[in-house]
């Protein structure tokens, strides 16, 4: 039983120390296959030492932290209910909605949910498909999924098989979801280095994605350097099995067998190399979009969405470790970088770490057409303290819908959620959040929040251990959001929210 716990102060402070082509997918009759770690962003489960629990047990019976499985949240965040996991054991990724359905993602493959009571949404069904980190996304009757993972074919039956064989496979694989109860697998497209995420630019006959992936070696067949582009899928709505890659766009040219991304450590101590993107935002109405790409940050016009253009590059050599992922604001004049320190396998909540790595970057967009830059004007990072124990980092999170306001919600895996307003893109400031307290004492854990989106009034988290979260946000500042409805959320394909037909 989960203990709510509002009474004790939560103290603010850092802490001390298939059928068609030969597919197949499986509505869950078995059990799943044991998921792997995020295989781009390290996991760690190791062992924290008695010293740091006995501090982790003292913080927690002075209220700096929450107890073992203990919920906290501010007052003007209510916890409506939680959806423990199902069928699927491995962990849980990303969520993208359409209409009342939510469609949760799972290192073993998806889970569709019933979500037109927000206080009971429903498992209308759970589809075995291994593969992470199965990065998901939804348009029509299509739903896409990544596999970043070595496999032995392109099957929902297929098994770990090295990357060394040329046999093995990585990519895109795409589902008819018409029928909600029985989603049919239908269309694989194999990538370059595999899809750890991927992004949509719906057009009304075409859905072009954007696959995101990286660490590419000479001893992998399809895997090869430099790796400093993303692959372009074009998928025809009425003939997905048709979906093919239509171009590989360099985004880093460069000299030498790395191409021209950030070189990384030695060059730059502790920042990640750049081979590729981890993650992009489209914003279609701007003709826009933003990369975060391990060592770089990008913008890039998606005018013609076959041949996306880079306009500007930036990097933070200084406290940025990996560039995770992007958002822009409503009106398109700031982004908003996350960096995944610790590539979501440590404790970087801390003192140690300090309020300025691991953090949000948030960046002003100045001046006009392809001549737009990027400008940095300050970090934002949750300063609640998290147990040793607990892996905490800046993850997914979208924008929540108020005009003439900048405020978004964000999951810090074992951080919780926060909700932060960065109108003032200098002085950021946090109004509200979730969190549950550690998972274990003994060892550094990964779980949390994955991802936390606002969906049509209420916030959903995909918690990696714990199952679907439904929060209802109650506060001025963000209630003007609760009129805003959307037919279909992939917060990666960013909405104009108050512009649309």
């Amino acid at each position: 039983m989960t203990l709510l716990h509002t009474t004790r102060a939560r103290r603010r402070r850092l802490g001390v120390a298939a059928a068609a082509a030969g597919l197949l997918a499986t509505l869950l009759t078995a059990g799943p296959a044991a998921a792997t770690p995020d295989p781009g962003d390290k996991s760690a489960h190791k062992e924290s030492s008695s010293g740091q629990a006995a501090q982790d047990r003292s913080a927690i019976a002075s209220g700096e932290i929450p107890g073992v499985d203990e919920i906290v949240h501010s007052d003007n965040i209510e916890h409506l209910t939680n959806v423990p996991k199902g069928a699927l054991k491995g962990t849980n990724s990303d969520i993208a909605f359409q209409g009342k359905y939510a469609y949760a993602g799972n290192y073993d493959g998806f889970r569709i949910f019933d979500i037109s009571n927000p206080k009971a949404p429903k498992t209308v069904s759970e589809v075995l498909c291994p593969g992470g980190q199965n990065d998901i996304s939804v348009s029509g009757d299509l739903l896409f999924l990544s596999t970043d993972s070595s496999r032995s074919d392109n099957s929902c039956t297929s098994t770990t098989q090295p990357a060394t064989e040329k046999s093995s496979w990585e990519g895109m694989k795409i589902f008819d979801i018409s029928d909600k109860r029985n989603p049919k697998y239908i269309a694989a497209v194999e990538t370059a280095c595999g899809s750890h995420t991927h992004t949509l630019v719906p057009e009304r006959r075409d859905v072009y994605i954007y696959v995101s992936s990286y660490s590419p070696s000479a001893a992998f067949p399809d895997c090869q350097p430099p790796h400093d582009g993303i692959s372009v899928i074009k998928v025809p709505r009425k003939a997905p099995q048709q979906a093919r890659i239509v171009n590989f766009p360099v985004l880093f040219p460069g000299e030498g067998p790395d191409g021209g991304g950030n070189p990384g450590s030695p060059t730059n101590p502790g920042v990640s190399k750049t081979t590729g993107c981890h993650d992009i935002t489209v914003l279609p109405s701007k003709d826009l979009a933003a990369g975060a790409c391990m060592g770089d940050g990008i913008l890039f016009s998606i005018k013609d969405p076959e041949r996306p253009k880079v306009i500007d590059r930036v990097q933070d050599n200084v406290n940025f470790a990996f560039w995770h992922s992007a958002t822009f604001n409503q009106d398109a004049d700031k982004v908003v970088f996350t960096d995944e320190l610790g590539g979501g396998g440590a404790a970087t909540c801390n003192e140690e770490i300090g309020p300025n790595r691991g953090a949000d970057g948030i960046y002003d967009l100045v001046g006009r057409g392809d001549n737009r830059k990027l400008v940095f004007r300050s970090y934002f990072k949750i300063d609640r303290h998290q147990a040793d124990a607990e892996v905490c980092v800046a993850h997914n999170g979208s924008i929540i819908p108020v005009k003439g306001r900048d405020i978004m919600v964000q999951a810090w895996y074992q951080g919780g959620i926060s909700v932060w307003d960065f109108t003032n893109s200098s002085s950021p400031k946090e109004i509200a959040y979730f969190e549950r307290g550690p998972v274990t004492l003994d060892q550094v854990t990964t779980a949390g929040s994955w991802s936390a989106y606002y969906y049509n009034g209420y916030i959903y988290s995909n918690d990696i251990a714990k199952g679907l979260d439904v929060l209802k946000l109650n506060d001025r500042r963000t209630d003007p959001a609760k009129r805003v409805r959307l037919h279909e959320l992939n917060v990666q394909t960013q909405p104009d929210y108050f512009d649309r037909d």
